[in-house]
């Protein structure tokens, strides 16, 4: 079985993010960029199926600009066997919408014919959470998002969700698409001669073109701001003047 891992190049979450100054979006010029968190776990749980001998080969796609090859080594680096670039922009600035990734990755699917869809829940860096679903209704597979467990048996999948009350768990058929929460695992560190090795792995680049999928933005930003800040405490000398501090600040 084929396992599919796309992944997205974001800024890095160590990176205290900046808006620019005209409001227009975030300023990525001269700003450290690394795989999608939720991504970087999607690899690891497709590595370790492997790794049980539930999957034959992984294979990492990016969507995005030419650096995005960067992420991808980092894949492969991790354990991935081959990766698949789809330069789809030019500039670091365009983000390909969810509709648009998600028909480039059915036909990356309807190439490749993969038994299973790992990918990250959602990106850190638009929080749009939508490419998983999509394309699972482009493909017509089943689907289960948010997995904080996942176990591969025959034809189908056992997966625990994290749902707002709690957990719950699902049965579905494969082939299907898994998005992965942050508790399913912890991603490994490339050593270093993994890193030498993935620089000989197979990295294909195509385009979006190649695919016939039109990548033209449908959605406009109208502005970015920053959060507002956030108001200084302050210290109370006893019970009587918190109270009579909540009552003011009406929270009382």
């Amino acid at each position: 079985m084929k396992v599919l891992v796309p992944v997205k190049r974001v800024i890095d979450y160590n990176v205290k993010v900046r808006v620019k100054a005209d409001g227009s979006g975030v300023d990525l010029a001269n700003v450290k960029m690394s795989m999608n968190p939720f991504d970087e776990i999607a690899v690891e749980q497709a590595i370790r199926l492997k790794e049980a001998g539930k999957a034959d080969e992984v294979i990492a796609v990016s969507i995005g600009i030419e650096k995005s090859q960067e992420t991808l080594r980092t894949a492969l680096a991790m354990g991935a066997d081959r990766a698949i670039l789809v330069v789809a922009a030019d500039d670091v600035h365009t983000d390909i919408e969810p509709l648009a990734v998600a028909k480039i990755l059915k036909a990356v699917i309807d190439e490749e014919q993969p038994g299973l869809v790992l990918c990250g829940k959602q990106a850190i860096d638009n929080d749009m959470n939508a490419t998983g679903q999509m394309l699972a209704a482009l493909t017509g597979w089943s689907q289960a998002t948010f997995a904080s467990e996942v176990d591969i048996d025959g034809d189908s999948a056992t997966v625990t969700r994290e749902v707002d009350g709690g957990l719950q768990t699902i049965k579905v058929s494969m082939p299907t698409i898994i998005t992965v929460d942050l508790r399913l695992n912890e991603p490994r560190y490339a050593s270093l001669p993994n890193i030498m090795k993935a620089k000989k792995k197979p990295l294909d680049t195509k385009t979006a073109a190649d695919y016939g999928v039109d990548v033209a933005p449908r959605l406009a930003i109208v502005s970015t701001a920053e959060p507002e800040a956030r108001a200084a405490g302050i210290k109370v000398g006893s019970v009587d003047e918190l109270v009579e501090k909540l009552k003011e600040a009406g929270a009382v």
